[in-house]
């Protein structure tokens, strides 16, 4: 079975173990831990999974065709991750990895909204099942392994907050893929600042502006269902979280110039981004498909190569190393808990869809070379501290400020 070479041309360290549609057992690897047994249920299976894997897999597990007997879906994606370019890659599968790499796609505002109303526009009562208080849904920061979910989402609007340096209240700020709401509601209401949050989700659109109205900040904070290329500035800060994945490549010159046409001469601008830390690559086939369609990871080299012509500075650059795979973790237990609500609220494909998503991407980051970047940008070279002190000077200032509202309730 081709499918079977592919894996054992991989599979060094850990075992895995193929049951092919008449049954057979195939074992694979040198037998010690962590290990996964998957059954395969149909004969055109075995084919499929062969021709594309990197698709295939996640295709054939969200329908059934491939179900795992004994350990787990993520057992079996770590085995393959951890020995993936390291006992030698299978050269179809290379080859597959690199048909994608020249795939551009173009990102017209009418594409973006369908795009992003394939994943964001989803039950609101989905996302309340493994997301923070705060609907973060991006990677948090965990300054301790112990911290919770939430808290580090907490540390993570903080982190993003001292970056911007919001030195002064009333600072008009531009929140790029506001999701649903949480970053531009802390922002004016920890730091007094005026925020227009941008979407293209309606549903992220409607759950944003019933927070406002309940916002003690509510006056100062707005959001708008609209693309960032229509909004017209200028803004003292821009920020953007978890949106420049969906931007496509083709389109970075584009974005950087929007963000530096939109920032006031002495602006300062925050870009949050998955990305590769290693050379330029597709997305993975699966989750273009059924996850986020449209979305592509940048390398860090794609990113100046876009930034670097436009007159805008890169200020500091910052590689969050493994907060996400523990952002992903939490995610993924909260969802997996709730199983049985999100097959009643869609059905059990779905939910095996998302399972597959979450811990693809969980093992991407703990085993590949996903990493997110935060990116600062300035269009003057004079605006900023000349040492990165001011950032967590910025961050122990909100803590104590936070402290003492405590202290005073």
């Amino acid at each position: 079975m081709l499918f079977t070479a592919i894996l054992r041309s991989i599979v060094r360290d850990g075992s895995l173990c193929v049951i092919d549609s008449t049954g057979r057992p195939h074992a694979i690897g040198d037998g010690s831990p962590p290990a996964a047994t998957m059954r395969l249920t149909s004969k055109a299976c075995e084919y499929t999974l062969a021709l594309n894997p990197a698709l295939s897999v996640g295709e054939a597990y969200m329908d059934g065709r491939l179900a795992i007997e004994d350990g787990s879906l993520y057992d079996f994606l770590d085995v393959v991750a951890r020995n993936y370019g390291v006992s030698g890659t299978n050269p179809w599968v290379a080859l597959l990895e690199r048909l994608g790499q020249g795939v551009k796609q173009a990102n017209p505002i009418g594409r973006a909204r369908r795009n992003v109303a394939h994943h964001y526009d989803l039950s609101s009562d989905l996302y309340s099942m493994f997301l923070d208080s705060d609907r973060q849904y991006s990677c948090a920061y965990f300054e301790s392994p112990e911290d919770t979910l939430e808290a580090a989402q907490e540390n993570k609007k903080r982190h993003i907050a001292a970056k911007l340096t919001l030195d002064r209240p009333g600072l008009k700020v531009l929140d790029i893929g506001s999701g649903w709401g949480g970053m531009a509601l802390y922002l004016a209401e920890k730091f007094g600042a005026d925020v227009t949050g941008v979407t293209l989700s309606t549903e992220q659109h409607e759950y944003s502006m019933q927070r406002a109205a309940g916002s003690p900040a509510g006056l100062r904070v707005r959001f708008e269902l609209r693309d960032y290329r229509e909004v017209e500035g200028p803004f003292d800060r821009i920020v953007s979280v978890g949106m420049f994945e969906h931007v496509g490549k083709k389109n970075y010159a584009e974005f950087f110039t929007r963000v530096r046409d939109l920032l006031t001469e002495d602006g300062v601008a925050l870009i949050h981004t998955i990305g590769y830390a290693d050379a330029p690559a597709p997305i993975n086939p699966f989750m273009r498909k059924y996850i986020f369609p449209g979305a592509d990871l940048p390398s860090l080299s794609e990113i100046f190569a876009a930034v670097e012509p436009l007159g805008l500075l890169v200020t500091d650059v910052e590689i969050l190393r493994l907060h996400y795979a523990e952002t992903l973790r939490h995610w993924r237990e909260r969802f997996m808990a709730r199983a049985d609500e999100a097959a009643a609220l869609y059905d059990e494909r779905f939910v095996r869809m998302w399972e597959f998503y979450l811990v693809l991407c969980e093992i991407g980051f703990r085993r590949r070379t996903m990493v997110v970047f935060q990116m600062q940008l300035t269009r003057r070279i004079d605006i900023l501290p000349t040492t990165r002190e001011y950032i967590a000077r910025a961050e122990e200032n909100a803590v104590a400020s936070l402290q003492r509202e405590n202290w005073s309730v």
